[in-house]
């Protein structure tokens, strides 16, 4: 998802750090803890596992729908997020390299879930990921592992989108989720659409358009740290993504 006029997410070199790690959250002491942390990271991650099994190692749906849920479980009963040594690799870099070497030793044919009755602690929505891939990437990805790294923005940026969406609601702003979707996400930055045009669309004025925009960017940016926090493991993971992120300098300090 490409977010248009460099509105929603860009805002200063300031970077809230509201939640806590999910990856450091799986090393708690609390067992409520521990499980908030691992659906956090699995809701993270499990459409661009699930994405990369289809185009790198060319298996049909329902494999990479029990190869996703499989390389989960296996996560879960040998801890395998819990070893990460963010002094390494970047965190996304590791669930990869671990991915790759859980698909390595399956066999070919005829994966199922027999592990003891384990369960994933999520419904994952494999129709909606499947609706997502194209057949050129099917086809010929121009690098998987650069494929699994936009996939897993992407999936940040809706996660985060969606949380904005149910936020808007809960709190009476449908409008100003509307103002933000129909702006950034449906013109997608094509400049065809004006404050004055939209603000006719939906019956407000042009300024009501500016401020109700204003607070939804404000809004999914900060939602968006906030996904990314719980993604990382340390500050300067976090500030580095940051700013790649939200076009933000790169990895300046």
């Amino acid at each position: 998802m490409t977010v248009s006029r460099g509105g929603p997410v860009r805002g200063g070199d300031r970077f809230p750090t509201t939640r806590g790690s999910a990856i450091l959250g799986l090393r708690s002491a609390e067992p409520a803890a521990r499980a908030r942390s691992l659906e956090s990271l699995i809701s993270g991650y499990w459409r661009p596992v699930y994405k990369y099994i289809r185009v790198k190692w060319g298996r049909s749906n329902e494999e990479a729908e029990d190869l996703t849920q499989g390389f989960f479980l296996r996560a879960m009963e040998k801890e395998f997020f819990e070893s990460y040594d963010p002094s390494r690799a970047r965190f996304r870099t590791y669930v990869r390299t671990c991915l790759d070497a859980y698909l390595a030793n399956q066999r070919r044919d005829h994966l199922r879930l027999k592990r003891g009755g384990g369960e994933i602690p999520l419904s994952l929505d494999f129709r909606g990921a499947e609706g997502e891939l194209t057949d050129a990437a099917l086809r010929s990805p121009d690098s998987p592992e650069t494929y699994f790294e936009a996939e897993w923005v992407r999936g940040l940026f809706n996660l985060s989108l969606q949380a904005l969406r149910s936020e808007c609601e809960a709190r009476g702003k449908t409008l100003q989720f509307r103002i933000f979707e129909r702006y950034d996400l449906q013109d997608c930055g094509e400049g065809r659409l004006t404050y004055e045009a939209l603000g006719a669309e939906l019956g407000v004025r042009a300024t009501d358009v500016t401020n109700h925009l204003a607070f939804a960017r404000r809004e999914f940016r900060r939602i968006l740290l906030d996904k990314l926090r719980e993604m990382t493991a340390s500050d300067e993971e976090f500030r580095r993504e940051a700013r790649v992120l939200l076009g933000e300098g790169g990895e300046k300090p």
